[in-house]
């Protein structure tokens, strides 16, 4: 399993690299989108909300392909996925093979790390003064504790 993620994570990482880049310099041309999902694009490019979105996509694909901070870039791409994963499944759904591989993808790479991830998914969490009680102040030189 740890190769299927090592490979999982190369691919994901070039995947967003690339496409994360291509929203800055434009080298990839784009393929003609239905008329709904392009006013779409259209609109979310004027307003320059794909800045950002294409900015956590280069980062999270330098970060993956790097193989630092890994559960920080798997945190980062989630919200872009799922939004893949929805504009294809609502708008165009010709190009949802792409999202769905980089979900398997990302599902491969987080089950190496989950441990990172242990923490979230707690359905109750321990109050942190009942684990570690704060220390009683003392005055110095004396183990009395201060009244």
């Amino acid at each position: 399993m740890k190769i299927v993620s090592t490979v999982a994570r190369y691919l994901m990482g070039l995947m967003f690299t690339v496409f994360g880049l291509n929203g800055f310099l434009q080298f990839l041309p784009m393929q003609p989108m239905p008329e709904q999902a392009g006013k779409f694009m259209g609109l979310l490019a004027s307003s320059h909300y794909m800045i950002p979105v294409f900015a956590l996509q280069v980062v999270g694909g330098v970060l993956l392909l790097a193989g630092r901070y890994v559960p920080l870039a798997l945190t980062l791409l989630a919200p872009v996925i799922v939004n893949i994963l929805l504009f294809h499944f609502l708008m165009a759904p010709a190009g949802i093979g792409r999202g769905l591989l980089v979900t398997l993808c990302w599902l491969a790479v987080f089950t190496n790390v989950r441990s990172a991830f242990s923490g979230l998914f707690q359905a109750k969490v321990a109050d942190v003064e009942a684990i570690n009680p704060a220390p009683t102040p003392s005055v110095p030189g004396s183990r009395q504790p201060i009244a």
